[in-house]
Formats: structure tokens, sequence, C-alpha cells
């Protein structure tokens, strides 16, 4: 009986503990999955030096054959495990390595002069030295602020890399313009912007951010919504720093001044609903890079690796195999 009672006892209290998270720390319980879910994955977070500067990442297999490591660099106020929907759909023993952005999660919080593009190229050049991605062409994927990073990165350090995917990348002159974009230019008169769209602090500027940023209706419980704000919230004052560094002078369109410095082949996907950066940046970049290869995604918006992560990590191997086979430029809509 007492065994019985004590078997109850050993069931129950992982139960007791679940449900006491989910009701009062949701936020601890997101953290909690996202450990889990890198442990399936085979994802190890591990940490790098650049003297006192730390880099936070996520890793997984080694270098092998012809196919270059995957680099992947997040979007603004994410995380390295932004990735983990793509990484779920990459071959088991492809190298891939998920870098938590300057500021952003683990890796070190400084200042404004490493929150800037130009900024960000130099800290993520340096982690690469330290992890020792430079001694062999790797593929450096990047979304939203992290392409226009890779796209400059690939302007300024091109003999380091095989190729570049970049995702809905911002950093670019739009022909058409976002009801978004032009909010910026209204927020970047105001003296002290009160609400900025991507950086919430209340339910309701969650469920906006989340319709902004997803074709796709996200149908999540009021609790998983509370503990992603309860997650952003202690960080919105920096996310605010980064934010208005990203979207000033020496930033804004840092992808677009550098387009003519790239020469390594060039992977462009988006989803033509994007409501944050327009789709027709794609164009752009099509007609100014000679070895581009543009995939548009239907009913898509701007969170590709959410909304289309199967399409995604397929889409970034086949270009890889083109790559590697010398695959001529074309242009597909899927």
């Amino acid at each position: 009986m007492e065994l019985i009672v004590l078997s109850g006892g050993i069931l129950v209290l992982p139960v007791f503990v679940f449900i006491t998270s989910f009701l009062f720390w949701p936020g601890f319980l997101l953290k909690a999955y996202n450990w889990f879910w890198r442990r399936r994955l085979g994802l190890q977070v591990r940490y790098s030096r650049r003297g006192n500067y730390r880099f936070c990442y996520s890793s997984r297999g080694t270098p092998r054959g012809a196919t270059p490591s995957l680099l992947l660099l997040h979007g603004f106020s994410a995380s390295k495990d932004m990735w983990l929907p793509v990484v779920n759909h990459l071959p088991k023993d492809q190298h891939v390595v998920c870098v938590d952005m300057p500021g952003h999660e683990g890796t070190s919080r400084t200042g404004a002069e490493d929150y800037s593009i130009q900024g960000q190229v130099t800290r993520v050049h340096q982690f690469v030295q330290s992890v020792g991605l430079d001694k062999r062409p790797f593929h450096l994927v990047g979304t939203s602020m992290g392409g226009n990073v890779a796209g400059v990165y690939a302007a300024r350090f091109p003999a380091q890399l095989s190729g570049v995917t970049l995702v809905c990348p911002a950093g670019l002159v739009y022909p058409t313009e976002t009801e978004f974009i032009r909010r910026l230019r209204e927020l970047e008169n105001a003296p002290q912007p009160e609400s900025i769209p991507l950086i919430p602090s209340t339910p309701q500027e969650l469920e906006d951010m989340l319709k902004l940023c997803c074709y796709t209706p996200l149908k999540l419980h009021r609790q998983v919504m509370q503990g992603l704000l309860d997650n952003r919230i202690p960080n919105n004052d920096f996310y605010k720093e980064v934010f208005m560094e990203i979207v000033g002078e020496k930033s804004r369109h840092s992808l677009q001044d550098n387009l003519h410095l790239i020469t390594s082949p060039v992977q462009v996907v988006w989803g033509t609903e994007d409501q944050v950066v327009d789709v027709s940046g794609a164009a752009v970049l099509e007609a100014r890079l000679p070895n581009c290869h543009v995939t548009l995604l239907e009913q898509c918006g701007h969170s590709v690796a959410l909304e289309r992560p199967r399409k995604t990590a397929t889409l970034i191997m086949d270009f890889l195999s083109a790559q590697e086979g010398g695959c001529e430029n074309t242009k597909k809509l899927s």
C-alpha cells in the first residue's frame, strides 16, 4: 500500500509542477520547453569569448565533406531558439550553428556601437573566428534584421562564405512600402515614441505584433501569450535601444548600400504577405545581384521560419546542393 502511495506521489508531482508553472510562471515553462526541444534535436548550448565579450550559441554536428556549415542569424528581439522549427527539418548530420545576436539572450549586452548593423557584423565576424567557422567557407542565413546583417557580412567578408540566404531581409529601399515602414517614419519624428509595434508591453500589443509578423493566425493559449510577454518585458528597454539604432540613418539602408560588394551566391526567400518589409524588396535584390535565386512563398508573412519551417529547411538544403552542382540563376514562385 505504501509503495502504491509513493508511486502515485511520484506521478502526481510532475503534473503538479507543470500545472503550477503553466498558471503562475508561464515564461519559465516556455524556456523549459525550448530546453527540451533543443535536447531532442541534439543541439547543445555553448559559449565562446572574444576578450571580455561572450557569445552564446547552440550547435549540432561537425563540418563534413563538401557540404558547408550553416550559421543562422535571428531577427530583432528574437533568439537562437527561433530557428528550432527549421533545425527540426534539417538533415541530422548537417553542421548547424545558431548564435544569439549582440545583446540578445545569452550574448553580452554592451552599448549602441554593437547594435548598429555594422557593429553587429563586426561582432558576428568575431564569433565566427572564436568558434573556428572561418577555417572553411560556410553558408550564412539571416532573417529580417539578421538578413540585413548577413547581407552586409557577405559584402565585408566574401572569402569566408560559400553562399548566403536572406529571408525577408531588412535594410533595403523597398519599391512598395508597408504600413509598418510608414509608421517608422512617424516614430522617427517623435521625441519619445510611446509604442513601437515590435516591442509589446501588453497582451493586446503582443497579439498585434503576432498579427503583423504572421500571415497565418497563431492560436496560442492565453497563458502561452502571457509567458511570451513575461519573457520579453524585462528586455524592452534594450530592444528599444537596438531598434532605434537599426532604423537610424547609419543602419536603415545598410544592405542596400552594400549590394554592389556582394559576390557570393545569394538565395532570397520572402513571404508574399509580409507586412513588415514588403516583398518588392526581392525584385531589388534580384536586379542588383547577378548570382541570385529568388523564392516567393505564397500565403506566408514575415515570420517565414515560424510559418514555413519545413519549406525553409528544404530550400536552404536544395540551394546548398545546387551550389555544389553549379546551378544557374532561376526564379520560381512556390
